[in-house]
């Protein structure tokens, strides 16, 4: 790969807190790199239209602590097409961008894989999702946030739930992993967390909340992951009811306020960490990998082991659930 004088960054797939902090950094350390970089709107949408922006560092300036992605973002079908990532690819060439930072999660990756598969152009990504399932890295840009924005959440919900003596079910995000269940879930104090990795037994279930009643507990919080087998909050509530008892239930889902809202400190530091090691992965003529963190350390991850293999959930950590309940 030649000198790089000119690089385009995007975001694509679901807005997760810190993608701001990540543009940032990518954009400046650029620019401290004598190297110029040109924004791409609506993620590979934009690069199938053609909207590119320049960036400078005034167009970062003030947007460390602000949510979601001042470039926009978006989902593409025609992405997904040959015909479209050719496109992408002569709009990057007629843009004279001699690499491309993408910011995203699995299917961000996965697009990004085959796009270099076709055109052999330097790519390197960012994990920016709240879900924190890419294999490779501890933590992806947005997590901690969602965390704490569950938390926040759970805290005051609590508070009504011991007020009324309720059970409530919390649906949290989570389609295929739950590790916002069970992280937040242990931090709140929940006294049950529901994941897509382990069968949820009702039965069990309404016989753990019944021994909790037993022990004068009044109330109890069930964080449960939207993608958990027994269908979510609402149809867990509806199989409880199967099973008799004197519950009083609730259920919250608390949805898009989970992508949202200023970063935390941790996401704002390891989002701005990434941000420039990607640009120094570029100009180390790296292709092809996410930077990730493990340990608290920069690593580079081919795209190709990054979307093959899954994250794992560590299942022990439910029964730390059980045993802060006993």
């Amino acid at each position: 790969m030649g000198q790089i004088k000119k690089i385009a960054v995007l975001t694509s797939g679901g807005d997760s807190p810190g993608m701001n902090a990540a543009l940032r950094a990518v954009v400046r350390k650029a620019i401290s790199a004598d190297i110029k970089v040109m924004g791409v709107l609506r993620g590979y949408a934009g690069l199938i239209n053609n909207e590119f922006i320049p960036m400078s560092s005034k167009t970062v300036g003030n947007i460390i602590q602000r949510g979601g992605t001042i470039l926009k973002t978006a989902r593409s079908e025609q992405f997904r097409t040959v015909e479209g990532r050719k496109t992408a690819y002569e709009n990057l060439l007629k843009n004279k961008c001699d690499a491309l930072i993408v910011i995203g999660g699995d299917g961000t990756f996965k697009g990004a894989r085959i796009f270099i598969e076709e055109h052999n152009f330097p790519i390197v990504g960012l994990p920016g999702t709240i879900d924190n399932d890419l294999y490779g890295t501890d933590m992806t840009i947005g997590f901690d946030t969602a965390l704490n924005t569950v938390i926040e959440a759970v805290d005051k919900i609590r508070d009504t739930a011991a007020s009324h003596e309720r059970i409530f079910f919390i649906e949290v995000m989570g389609r295929d992993a739950g590790f916002i269940a069970l992280r937040s879930g242990i931090a709140c104090g929940a006294e049950a967390v529901l994941v897509p990795e382990v069968h949820t037994d009702i039965k069990e279930l309404h016989s753990r909340l019944t021994s909790y009643m037993a022990k004068k507990k009044t109330s109890s919080i069930i964080l449960v992951a939207e993608g958990d087998d027994a269908g979510g909050a609402f149809q867990i509530k509806e199989e409880m009811k199967k099973f008799g008892g004197e519950f009083d239930m609730k259920v919250t889902v608390l949805g898009h306020i989970q992508r949202g809202g200023r970063p935390s400190a941790y996401d704002r530091y390891i989002a701005s960490k990434m941000g420039v090691a990607a640009v120094d992965a570029l100009l180390d003529d790296q292709r092809s990998i996410m930077v990730g963190m493990i340990n608290r350390k920069v690593v580079h991850v081919p795209f190709n082991k990054t979307i093959k293999h899954h994250k794992e959930l560590d299942q022990q950590m439910l029964n730390i659930v059980d045993i802060l309940n006993s």
